[in-house]
């Protein structure tokens, strides 16, 4: 019977770049294991990521390529509850309490007609930031499936804030700056280096209103899939096994194509292979910061001398509203006169093509660690300057656990052309970075071996399955012997 049992899942990704991605590429791994998958996107973000590619906003369908290589994914778009041209990066604590207090309904209303439509729904799939889907999923008798798309250690992070609580590492006036070693799992992480909301002291705001309910929500989760490698957090991992069911499944990033067969970025990209042929093997720095946290202007400005002073050739992808939606033009005045040839201004580009190209050699990152596992893959060490949420602790793992990465500069506001220039010049300079350098190409192996058919991520997404098909049957055959009585 679990053989023959095709699941269909809705899967709702939250809308913001960093998590479309890796909801994206699992939905098309699971319609290749056999299910059945109704994609929901935001308006808004189908909206851009059209916009980036010059299709029609009404009509496109960014799985059509994948249905023709005969997956099942069909999709559909909801409003998250602003209108289209809303500026969600000027007015990022409005977008954050309308996916709080208003997403969840336009969310249960597409449930909800496709049930009534006759079609056939088991699960619904939805990222763990979101603070409704146990509660939807169990109004409507369908599995849940909680999608955690960054590291086990931030997730336990968050699982445990009841011990940081307790223990006046949070959520409290005046918080201790000791180590922290009573997370189950977790040897010690300094206060440092949780995660941006977790550091600070107004626990009030809107995304700690999130993530607080958030995490109370996916204790109701029959399943938690997460983007991570068994063998690179084993001990956070096992910790947090015997809790909820927990399954590390990364890297869900399609590493062998060069361009993706599903189309999600949220700008137009640029192509700057044609630049990068023109440079020697291994001499220029990439720089990006990601999709969605921003500079200061003195960050940027700081940032951008030292790349002007450290000699060294780069490709900088400076996105529209790096500073702010009001400050199109924020490079310190003469930058591009100077710079000249030796470095390349772009708003956007496909960023695995980019780091997977020869001529590449470091990569000055906010920590994404969408980022971090590209930046793995492609064998290329990094210069770590976290802005925003997971990315102090993604830090600490690339260059305190891993040491894979150069840590730019303890904190933010200190951060300056000169420290920007040495570092980048200590990354970029083979002899000095040659340790950091091995020890990627360790990792590099770790993931290789976790996607092997053997492997802990492949075997890890064969046991979701066989899971996932045991308990539709059970929810099944509980619902025939109900409707019998």
């Amino acid at each position: 019977m679990n053989r023959e049992l095709k699941p269909h899942a809705i899967f709702i990704a939250y809308p913001l770049q960093g998590h479309v991605n890796p909801s994206v590429h699992l939905a098309r791994k699971l319609a290749e294991n056999g299910f059945t998958i109704t994609f929901i996107n935001t308006q808004y973000v189908h909206h851009k990521s059209s916009r980036a590619r010059g299709g029609n906003n009404i009509d496109d369908d960014i799985f059509v390529d994948a249905r023709k290589s005969g997956l099942d994914i069909r999709y559909a778009t909801i409003s998250d509850g602003l209108p289209l041209g809303f500026d969600r990066s000027l007015n990022h604590d409005q977008y954050m309490a309308a996916l709080l207090h208003v997403f969840s309904a336009h969310a249960e209303e597409a449930v909800e007609n496709m049930l009534k439509s006759g079609e056939p729904v088991h699960c619904l799939i939805a990222d763990t930031f979101f603070v409704w889907p146990a509660e939807l999923a169990k109004k409507f008798g369908l599995l849940y499936v909680s999608y955690w798309t960054e590291t086990a250690l931030v997730f336990s992070q968050y699982y445990h804030m009841d011990l940081l609580r307790k223990n006046s590492h949070y959520d409290c006036r005046d918080p201790r700056d000791e180590a922290i070693d009573y997370i189950p799992g977790v040897k010690s992480i300094e206060p440092k280096d949780l995660t941006s909301f977790l550091q600070a002291t107004d626990t009030t705001t809107v995304c700690h209103q999130i993530i607080h309910k958030a995490f109370e929500d996916v204790r109701g989760a029959d399943i938690v899939l997460c983007n991570s490698v068994y063998e690179l957090e084993s001990d956070t991992i096992s910790a947090l096994q015997p809790k909820i069911p927990f399954f590390a499944i990364g890297p869900v990033i399609p590493f062998g194509i060069t361009k993706n067969i599903v189309p999600t970025s949220l700008w137009a990209e640029s192509d700057c292979s044609q630049w990068l042929d023109t440079k020697p093997h291994g001499s220029v720095l990439y720089v990006s910061f990601g999709s969605y946290a921003h500079l200061t202007k003195n960050e940027l400005t700081e940032i951008a001398n030292g790349l002007l002073d450290s000699n060294v050739s780069f490709v900088w992808v400076l996105r529209p509203d790096i500073v702010s939606s009001n400050d199109l033009d924020p490079l310190p005045a003469g930058f591009l006169d100077k710079m000249g040839d030796r470095g390349m201004i772009i708003k956007w580009c496909s960023q695995m093509h980019v780091l997977r190209h020869p001529a590449i050699g470091g990569f000055l990152s906010h920590c994404g660690w969408n980022s971090v596992m590209e930046s793995m893959w492609s064998e290329l060490p990094l210069l770590c300057f976290p802005l925003y949420t997971d990315q102090f602790t993604n830090r600490k793992l690339v260059v305190d656990d891993w040491k894979i990465g150069i840590n730019l500069c303890d904190r933010r506001v200190n951060v300056n052309k000169v420290e920007v220039s040495e570092k980048i010049k200590r990354l970029m300079d083979g002899n000095s970075s040659s340790k950091l350098r091995d020890n990627i190409k360790h990792l590099k192996k770790v993931l290789v071996g976790a996607l092997k058919s053997d492997g802990s991520s492949e075997k890890n997404v064969e046991q979701f399955i066989s899971d996932v098909k045991v308990m539709i049957s059970k929810k099944c055959q509980e619902k025939n012997g109900q409707e019998t009585q």
